[in-house]
């Protein structure tokens, strides 16, 4: 798909949503909907995105981190510790020291 701009004569040009396609041998286009009512901003957009682009210009500037919790490294220990089995050893110790203060 694309936007086709089709020049006129004595009015705006206009803007149209096109498919091309193949029908014996030769490349034709349908019209899939006229878009020339639409404000340029939008039509540009939408050209952007239909060449593979982003819906926003920068996407740094699109948003703002308002709170950022660290957690990569949190995994990242725990992981280790699964894979090395320190968990199970950690879990037992800590039974059998909480089983101490028991009467």
């Amino acid at each position: 798909m694309y936007i086709d701009i089709v020049p006129n004569r004595n009015s705006p040009p206009a803007f149209l949503l096109r498919e091309s396609y193949r029908e014996g041998g030769k490349v034709k286009k349908r019209t899939i909907a006229n878009i020339s009512k639409l404000p340029m901003e939008v039509v540009e957009q939408l050209r952007i995105l239909l060449h593979g682009g982003h819906a926003v210009e920068s996407f740094e500037d699109s948003i703002e981190v308002l709170r950022s919790l660290p957690h990569g490294h949190v995994a990242a220990v725990l992981g280790t510790l699964i894979k090395t089995g320190l968990d199970r050893i950690i879990y037992l110790k800590r039974a059998e020291s909480s089983r101490s203060y028991w009467p």
